[in-house]
């Protein structure tokens, strides 16, 4: 593989210098578009009211925004004058932004109003009093002493903090010589941008990426779907994790193509873009196909410009791939592996795959990286068709995670294998199964049961929309098998009809022992499954229940 050996703000510039007059960024509800040339000038004014404001190379500046318009300003503006970029996950509540402002050593936070139920001006006050008090740039909070700047993006204003408007007005005031100085001192290697685990077990973690682990990520992962500067790819996924960010944009930008973004997902609203910009590609986890094919007004809306796209973030059911594939006009859809750590993609399904790859697989390994399966126990490589550990190694294995360098130690080995926590199998055609994480594979009575296997056989049942299995605890078996399942409307399926179904199809033991009916799953804001929060309703419901466990 040909590495791209440049930062994120010169890639831009390069790209705004060969084809300026190309559209980059579209926001098709409110008509909104960018060039290349503007957006990089854009980035320019921001970048230098950064500096402005008293912030230096290396400075940690966060985003707790939904996909709004200059998240990606800032994000190609603090890449160009040396800072990071911290996301911020758009779910957080108090506790958990209290935690990432303090573990990550926050100098300026910019924020928009907030998303669904969450305020997300009145928490930073309730976090930080002293705003309501201090003039702007003079911040001293005794809650968090590196932050000094708040900025809200938006034309409102609000007590110690700039608006996104008098940020860009003072970046038209500033000159340029420090921001080229700046520019001409930064290495590809630098840390650009550090995102938070999404905490679906334990404490998050900032994972410290660089410029050159995410675009040449982004560079491998839009090879994989021959983007060229003609596509026109509808991101409905967010920016504050991998999927927007690096499988999104950095496959855009690297191939000088244009991103046809969304403030937030909202199916009907994907659908009209799909149409009016004539997307090429579009993203999504399958929770969010499921819901554009199901709704009532799919039918009315054309999708032959549609040709490939990615679906991640969890298992695909086969038919949902089979309809993207047919009613979407999306049969070079492929599917990817990885993990934040991973920058993010290890593995993904290339355009050209027959289905069953697709479905069955997530791929073989991206160029320049090496992925194996490996025996957690030993660490040794695992024969083809063994169960074992995902495990990568390359140019797109992270910096480490900020300020635990006991924690990077247990992730990345002496020998440099990266670790997962992802349990999976390779075939003989260099092809990657996953079968579960490490901490969800359900041990049952020393019978190791693999989730997606058995999620796999429930979703061939007439009438199963879609199924999670987890592992529920067992005094006399350490876990039992539990089946959470959506049904397609109007069905009426009961327990014991689910276990028939299993009688004699798979083993005694991985027959769901429980069986819960629900109508939606616990989410991140970046769509993935929750699965230590079904264990724990779960466990929950077999105790009200009575049954003894």
């Amino acid at each position: 593989m040909e590495y791209i050996e440049i930062t994120l703000g010169a890639l831009l510039r390069e790209k705004a210098r060969i084809q300026g007059e190309r559209e980059f960024l579209v926001y098709a509800d409110r008509n909104l578009r960018f060039t290349y040339a503007e957006f990089d000038k854009r980035v320019d004014e921001m970048a230098k009211a950064l500096l402005a404001i008293g912030l230096k190379k290396g400075a940690h500046v966060g985003i707790w925004a939904t996909n709004v318009p200059d998240w990606l300003t800032l994000l190609f503006a603090s890449a160009r004058v040396g800072m990071v970029l911290v996301t911020v996950n758009t779910g957080y509540k108090l506790h958990e932004l209290d935690y990432l402002m303090k573990q990550s050593d926050l100098d300026c936070l910019f924020l928009n109003d907030g998303w669904r139920d969450s305020d997300y001006v009145s928490m930073v006050y309730e976090l930080v009093p002293e705003l309501k008090t201090a003039p702007r740039g003079h911040l001293h909070s005794e809650r968090f002493p590196c932050l000094r700047h708040v900025v809200y993006i938006g034309q409102q204003k609000h007590r110690g903090m700039y608006s996104l408007s008098e940020m860009l007005l003072l970046g038209r005031h500033t000159g340029d010589e420090e921001l080229r100085d700046i520019e001409t001192s930064l290495n590809v290697n630098d840390v650009v941008n550090m995102q938070y685990t999404s905490g679906t077990t334990g404490f998050p973690k900032g994972v410290m990426l660089s410029h050159r682990n995410i675009i040449n990520n982004g560079k491998g992962i839009g090879d994989n779907q021959r983007f060229t500067e003609k596509d026109i790819v509808c991101l409905p996924v967010p920016l504050f994790h991998c999927f927007g960010l690096v499988l999104g944009i950095m496959a855009v930008i690297t191939h000088g193509s244009c991103a046809a973004m969304l403030e937030w997902f909202d199916p009907l609203l994907v659908l009209a873009t799909l149409q009016k910009e004539k997307c090429t590609a579009v993203y999504g986890v399958p929770t969010m196909f499921i819901a554009e094919l199901n709704h009532p007004m799919f039918k009315m809306f054309d999708f032959s410009s549609l040709r490939t796209g990615i679906m991640a973030g969890s298992p695909c059911p086969i038919e949902t791939m089979k309809q993207v594939m047919t009613d979407m006009h999306m049969p070079e859809i492929t599917i990817c592996y990885g993990l934040t750590e991973s920058s993010p993609v290890m593995t993904q399904t290339r355009y050209d795959d027959p289905l069953e790859v697709k479905v069955e697989t997530v791929g073989r390994a991206l160029p320049g990286v090496e992925v194996t399966i490996r025996n957690p126990e030993t660490g040794e490589e695992c024969p083809d068709g063994v169960h074992g550990e995902f495990c990568c190694r390359g140019y797109n294995s992270m910096k480490g995670y900020y300020k635990m360098p006991e924690e990077t130690a247990r992730c990345i080995d002496k020998d440099g294998w990266l670790h997962s926590g992802d349990l999976g199998v390779k075939d003989t055609n260099g092809n990657f199964r996953v079968t579960g994480r490490i901490k969800d594979m359900i041990i049952r009575g020393g019978e190791n049961v693999y989730p997606k296997e058995i999620e796999d056989f429930l979703y061939t049942m007439p009438g199963v929309k879609d199924v999670q299995v987890v592992g529920i605890a067992s005094e006399k078996y350490g876990e039992e098998v539990g089946a959470f399942i959506i049904l397609h409307k109007d069905v009426r399926i009961n327990e014991e009809d689910v276990r028939d179904y299993c009688r004699g199809q798979i083993s005694r033991f991985k027959i769901p022992t429980y069986v819960f009916f629900t109508d939606n799953y616990p989410l991140t804001p970046s769509g993935k499954i929750q699965k230590y929060l079904l264990r724990e309703e779960g466990l929950k419901k077999v105790r009200e229940l009575g049954i003894a466990t």
